[in-house]
């Protein structure tokens, strides 16, 4: 070996060395920087899936005060065996975010005049015939599947606490396959009628396509699948909700709203006191 390649050799061997050791410092910064970057990187995933479900809450809800009619329809093995007709007034708290509601029963006739309120902290219940209200909870049932929590306008994203699961895509009512961000929901207010919600909403338009609701045992209660999305009041929203037992695939209620319109509702309507005063036209 002559001269010239005996010197070359350590200099050969020096500058790999000196490249191993950039590459590990390399490599180092790289992983100190999702360490610190991953945190960060959750935070924003959890402040998107809040975002996801305050806009399809918008696709729910009217934002100025309304009225719209809601007819329960209770079926037993594709069979209808009894309905409800309801009226409920909805209006936005400005300071929480929460929607206040109130519900008057219109059929069947025995019912007529009963009245749910809730007034932003507590579910009333007010009955004519005694002329007492009684404070309840939102699980309680009306007819079928449908409870009081399933039919109040809320607006989800105050009181739950969202991340996302993934994306997926589901059959929609109609067995039409949709491209669904897939969440789950937490309790984050006394006021929210379900422990856990597993919500998927659709990529693109927010509408809402299917949810699963949950006991605080954790036993699945319900599944709703949202259709008939017709422009109401601005918007394209779901006019009807099929709501289906968890446990018993036969039973099953369907929700139709319809008859929206703005309204100006007073304040004194959402007062526990004045339900025995309220005239609703």
């Amino acid at each position: 070996m002559n001269q010239a390649h005996m010197n070359q050799a350590p200099m050969n061997q020096a500058h790999v060395k000196h490249t191993q050791k950039l590459s590990k410092q390399w490599i180092g910064s790289i992983a100190a920087w999702f360490a610190l970057a991953l945190p960060f990187a959750t935070a924003v995933h959890a402040q998107t899936a809040q975002e996801i479900v305050s806009a399809t809450d918008k696709v729910r809800n009217p934002r100025e005060p309304f009225r719209v009619t809601l007819k329960l329809t209770e079926f037993v093995a594709g069979k209808e065996r009894d309905h409800d007709g309801l009226t409920v007034f909805s209006k936005e708290d400005p300071a929480t975010h929460q929607f206040r509601n109130l519900v008057q029963y219109v059929e069947p006739p025995r019912d007529s005049g009963k009245r749910v309120l809730l007034d932003g902290h507590s579910l009333w219940f007010y009955d004519p015939d005694s002329k007492v209200s009684v404070r309840i909870s939102p699980q309680q049932r009306l007819i079928g599947q449908a409870a009081i929590g399933d039919i109040l306008t809320v607006n989800l994203a105050t009181d739950y606490t969202a991340t996302v699961v993934g994306t997926e895509k589901i059959d929609d009512a109609a067995h039409q396959a949709r491209q669904c961000w897939h969440l789950e929901l937490k309790a984050a207010s006394d006021v929210a009628t379900y422990n856990r919600v597993e919500y998927w909403v659709e990529q693109g338009s927010s509408y809402p396509i299917k949810g699963k609701f949950y006991a605080d045992s954790g036993r699945l209660l319900k599944i709703v699948y949202y259709r008939n999305f017709a422009e109401q009041l601005g918007a394209v929203r779901p006019t009807e909700a099929v709501i289906l037992d968890a446990v018993d695939s036969s039973l099953a209620t369907i929700a139709t709203f319809g008859d929206y319109s703005h309204q100006d509702i007073p304040e004194a309507w959402f007062q526990r006191d004045y339900l025995p005063h309220l005239q609703v036209p």
